[in-house]
Parts: structure tokens; sequence; C-alpha cells
């Protein structure tokens, strides 16, 4: 039997559904609200913040936008994916532009 823990580095390819990927919701989150487990499944909940107008003032009102869960495996595979994902951006913001394009040309 597999270690739960050890996400499998042999996987075949995955074909996924053209069918679902317009219908997949996209979510959007300020940060994880809190977090846990139970009975073996990941449970992250997801947050959002909504800026509400009082008078002159502004309130900031937190609402949960996702309710995520899943196994280790999908965790840790969800894990890898966000890894990647900020070393990609951090190398985009690297690398430097070959040039400065002018506001104003003469």
């Amino acid at each position: 039997m597999t270690d739960p823990e050890t996400p499998s580095t042999a996987q075949g390819p995955v074909t996924i559904s053209s069918s679902s990927s317009e219908r997949a919701p996209i979510i959007y989150f300020d940060g994880a609200s809190c977090f846990g487990h139970h009975n073996g499944a990941i449970q992250i909940e997801l947050a959002a913040n909504l800026l509400m107008p009082v008078g002159p003032a502004v309130r900031v009102d937190v609402v949960q936008t996702a309710h995520l869960r899943c196994s280790v495996a999908a965790a840790l595979a969800l894990r890898e994916a966000l890894d990647k994902a900020l070393a990609m951006y951090r190398q985009g913001q690297q690398q430097q532009p070959a040039e400065d394009i002018p506001a104003v040309k003469n």
C-alpha cells in the first residue's frame, strides 16, 4: 500500500474533460480563515474581504467564499502546484524588461 503522505511521482497523463472546464467555478479569496482535518479529510475555509460603505467610512466584512475539502494526497498536490506557481511568479518578477518604452515620443 502506498503512503498517502507521499505524492506519486509516476503519474500517467491526465485528460481533463472539455465539458467541465467551462462550468468550473472561479474561486477568489484573500486568505484562509481557518483550517483543520476530520476523518482523514483536510478542511480549509477560504475567505474574501468585502468593503462596505458606512456613511463617510468603510467597514471591512469577511465572508467565506469556499469550503475546501480534500484528501491528504490532494492537499500535497495542491501545495506543490502553489509552490510551483509562486516560483514562476518570482522568476517573472526578477526578469527586467529589455528596454523602457518612453511615455511620449518626439
